[in-house]
């Protein structure tokens, strides 16, 4: 029996208007109604479900015709190559390509995604479950708690249904709340404004500037919530880590959360150097190794308690072992049903002093870190004095409301400037999924429930202007440290073309760089400009550069796949924009690919994606795009003016001694 309603199932001029309420553009106070509300979150993640399924049923069908590798989310004709005991009783299998020496291809398996190994030679098989737990060019390493069968397998990226199950579970005890969740919840809606207490006087620890400061005041003085937005490389981390010392330090519990494990694992690193009691929930494999001490299952492993654990369960294995010895009389039977019950006894008194011990060590524990896809069983009803959610930009408004629901104040963080959250269902993207709450609420209720960092510590002035006036109100400072740095000022690199200035922007206008579509139809590339990028590769190199130093960013996964199998650098990272958020690099090589006659940019038209790109770069900074495609939309038309202001404009035909055609 459902519990919920849908919005279809609603009159439509309540859906619509409903909708509109939650559109990026959205400047009223006017609050949302809960029951509208949650059921439109239900209609986006059943959206979700049903098209996540159907993604995995087309990768099944590409498998046919070859092209399964095509999208990212499937690798085939793998071979188990090692496998070795985890943390937790769970299996780590390594699997390589069945040609040993070959390479992975692209794809978007990442450390700490969810995924499903299957036997290749079985269509039927439905595979087990697992999580990506390492990764290099040549070999997948995935956690398992069941062996998988068959010797050929493919591992294909899972619709994770325990997140949404998750998320529904949350989002209806909100819909019901009362005291203090039902008061946040109004606050979040718009029914109720946000309180602040007069701004506390405080002593930091680290050298934070003036902005920073000014934004751990503003949080602590927080009576409900509070927003730190920050663009990039202007130290939301390190202001996010401070607002966390501080709330401890006045003897107050925080749940750090972020929506993806390298944001939480980002957050982990910098606190554990301030904060002795820090405890990482989650599944070991998708912590990241070097800091898998501070995980949950680590923690309670060196609990004095644990020691007598495996002895009990150890006891316990071997009467099982006798017990299923076989006997031929009714003595032999009833000491071996004495022994599976002394066994389950074992077992039962082991698991009883293991969930003691983790009780026990997130009793003690000041902080804890884990994703937005809380594990409600292990928490329990803990409560904590502050709920911290970094990222908060790349969360949907469901996936959010676990970790609401456990604070007594909340701290939103991001940059709802730059990429917002992966929505897979057009339907629920076009309805509103893809602004996350945090954006909702920095355009419903201003500058009075926020503040912004201004000092980055990452860009060349000139790389950051243009992003600053777009996007920031033209508020962003370089700190004088990177301000004028370039890839020149680096020990070992020549004067050279593209290590001089700090931005370029190289135009294929009429020069005949036309986009190409794949066989298929999923992704979009330009050859020519590929040849483009590697010229500019070796050039930089030939100067000096280190592969480790570049970085190149390009919208498409097709794209991706050409430069990835024609430019051999080691070091290099070639990745979509998506791949490539929260990055940084020396020098940045940003190919927009589209180049046709109807000026089509597609999703680039999110220009979000652009001010992610843009903004990686340390020192050099070097675009190539056809102007004349670009120069429709006001942005790029913007943006095409400022590099001719800062004379980095050049055309292609500068380049005419280059043989395009002819890169190998």
């Amino acid at each position: 029996m459902r519990t919920h309603r849908l919005v279809s199932d609603l009159h439509p001029h309540a859906t619509k208007n409903l909708q509109s309420r939650l559109g990026i553009t959205i400047q009223t106070l006017n609050p949302l109604l809960p029951d509208d509300y949650f059921n439109l979150l239900h209609r986006w993640l059943d959206l979700e479900s049903i098209a996540e399924k159907a993604r995995l049923a087309a990768r099944r069908q590409l498998s046919h015709a070859g092209d399964a590798e095509r999208t990212g989310e499937t690798i085939i004709d793998l071979v188990m190559s090692d496998h070795r005991s985890g943390l937790g009783g769970r299996y780590l299998l390594a699997f390589n390509k069945r040609r040993n020496g070959t390479p992975l291809p692209w794809n978007r398996l990442k450390v700490g995604s969810p995924v499903v190994i299957s036997n290749a030679a079985n269509e039927t098989d439905e595979g087990v479950s697992g999580v990506v737990s390492r990764r290099n060019n040549h070999v997948i390493e995935v956690a398992v708690e069941q062996w998988p069968e068959g010797e050929r397998h493919r591992i294909d990226l899972s619709p994770d249904e325990t997140t949404r199950r998750r998320q529904r579970g949350a989002i209806q005890a909100a819909r019901h709340a009362t005291g203090r969740v039902g008061t946040l919840r109004d606050m979040m809606l718009g029914i109720k404004p946000p309180r602040f207490d007069r701004e506390p006087t405080l002593r930091f620890s680290d050298s934070l500037n003036p902005p920073q400061e000014s934004a751990v005041r503003f949080a602590m003085s927080a009576r409900d919530l509070a927003i730190i937005h920050g663009p990039p490389g202007t130290g939301k981390t390190t202001t996010l880590v401070e607002i966390i010392r501080q709330s401890v330090a006045r003897g107050e519990r925080v749940l750090a959360c972020a929506s993806s494990n390298t944001a939480v694992d980002n957050l982990l690193e910098r606190l554990v150097r301030s904060s002795p009691h820090i405890v990482r929930v989650g599944h070991p494999a998708r912590v990241t190794e070097s800091l898998r001490d501070h995980t949950l299952d680590e923690r309670v492993r060196d609990h004095p308690s644990t020691a007598m654990v495996r002895d009990l369960m150890r006891d316990a294995e071997s009467l099982l072992r006798q017990a299923t010895k076989p006997v031929r009389s009714k003595d032999g039977y009833r000491r071996a049903g004495e022994m599976r019950s002394e066994a389950r006894n074992l077992q039962n008194q082991a698991r009883s002093m293991e969930r003691q011990a983790i009780q026990y060590v997130l009793e003690s524990a000041d902080v804890i870190c884990t994703t937005t896809t809380i594990d409600d069983e292990l928490l329990g009803s803990r409560r904590f004095d502050l709920v911290v959610i970094d990222e908060a930009c790349q969360c949907t408004e469901a996936s959010v409301w676990q970790a609401i629901q456990r604070g007594e104040r909340i701290v939103f963080a991001g940059d709802h400037c730059q990429l917002p959250p992966t929505v897979i269902s057009d339907e629920a993207a076009r309805e509103g999924m893809k602004t996350s709450l945090m954006e909702r609420l920095v355009n419903q209720l201003g500058p009075s429930v926020y503040r912004r960092l201004s000092v980055q510590y990452r860009m060349h002035e000139a790389i950051m202007r243009f992003s600053s006036d777009q996007f920031y109100d033209g508020s962003l400072i370089a700190d004088v440290s990177v301000a004028s740095h370039r890839l020149i000022d680096l020990p070992g690199i020549d004067a050279g073309e593209f290590t001089s200035p700090p931005i370029k922007f190289i135009d294929t206008a009429g020069a005949d760089y036309d986009e190409a579509i794949e066989p298929d139809g999923l992704s979009k590339l330009n050859p020519r400009e590929a040849n483009l990028v590697i010229r500019i590769v070796r050039q930089l190199v030939d100067c000096g550069v280190s592969g480790d130093q570049i970085a190149v960013i390009v919208p498409y996964a097709a794209q991706v796949r050409l430069l990835r199998s024609r430019l051999n650098l080691d070091g290099i990272e070639i990745d979509t924009v998506d791949g490539f958020q929260g990055r940084e690099k020396d020098v940045v090589i940003m190919s927009f690919v589209r180049s046709n006659p109807k000026r089509e940019i597609g999703f680039l038209a999110d220009t979000r994606r652009t001010n992610v790109a843009l903004t990686r770069a340390r020192r050099c900074l070097i675009v190539i795009g056809d102007s004349v495609t670009f120069a429709t939309n006001p942005f790029y038309a913007s943006m095409f003016e400022y590099f001719e202001s800062c004379d980095a404009y050049e055309s292609v035909w500068n380049f005419t001694d280059w043989d395009n055609a002819a890169v190998e």
